[in-house]
């Protein structure tokens, strides 16, 4: 799926938190959008998914209007998983999982053995197919966010809306859930503060900056000294790793 952001400019009241932001996903490519807090990611994600109606500007899926796309058709084709928690509900982990194939039912439909069978599978991607009879609010945060990241990826959908899906993880797990993200092959714009997660699993990355695009290419072009220091005001080494890899080394400038 290709998702193409043109010109969006959005603002709470007299401040406007972004301005005139472009940017594109090819399909099948995963895009980080990384910079400081407060330069306008998590509310650049929710003009994504018609959370937030901008201001000016669109946003456009294989060339539909996000706005224009019914709303059942539009959660079959993007998944979104976001800090905020879900409701405290009385769920299981399966029950919770299973949510995810909501958008492929008919209107009186029951989930069926084949949407019990997608569910399975993707809480074995996440590695929680143990706790599946468990309740869902009694499980740690970062075993919620890995609950969340299965849901999503019970809906099948071409397009995956991330904002930053590694909070509460421990390393093993950001690096599991990361590489999970590349592995499928579809469309994924993730909101990252970890730029050497950024630059392991991003095709390409977006660094905002006071709501506006600072820079935009591959990680090798984007992340580097003289593109990152103004802006996160750090002192930042770029080092080869043994795998070929950048990793970056932060200090206070």
């Amino acid at each position: 799926m290709m998702l193409e952001i043109s010109s969006i400019t959005h603002s709470y009241g007299e401040k406007t938190v972004l301005h005139d932001v472009s940017m594109r996903a090819e399909p099948g490519e995963v895009v980080g959008l990384i910079g400081p807090n407060g330069s306008g990611k998590t509310t650049l994600l929710r003009t994504l998914y018609g959370a937030l109606r901008p201001d000016a500007g669109s946003v456009e899926f294989d060339g539909a209007e996000v706005r224009r796309i019914p709303p059942k058709r539009l959660a079959q084709r993007v998944a979104v998983v976001v800090q905020e928690p879900p409701s405290e509900l009385m769920l299981s982990v399966a029950d919770m999982v299973l949510l995810g194939r909501t958008p492929h039912l008919g209107m009186f439909s029951r989930q069926g053995l084949e949407d019990e069978r997608v569910a399975e599978e993707a809480l074995d991607r996440v590695g929680l197919r143990r706790l599946a009879n468990r309740e869902f609010s009694g499980l740690s945060g970062g075993e919620k966010q890995r609950v969340l990241i299965a849901r999503a990826l019970a809906q099948q959908a071409e397009c995956l809306l991330l904002d930053e899906p590694t909070n509460h993880l421990d390393i093993s797990y950001q690096h599991q859930v990361l590489h999970l993200v590349k592995e499928l092959g579809i469309t994924a714009v993730v909101v990252l503060h970890d730029l050497n997660l950024a630059a392991r699993y991003c095709d390409r990355v977006v660094l905002l900056s006071n709501g506006r695009v600072h820079a935009e290419g591959r990680p090798d072009d984007v992340l580097n000294q003289s593109t990152l220091e103004p802006v996160y005001d750090v002192s930042i080494e770029r080092v080869a790793a043994e795998d070929a890899t950048t990793q970056l080394l932060f200090r206070r400038a």
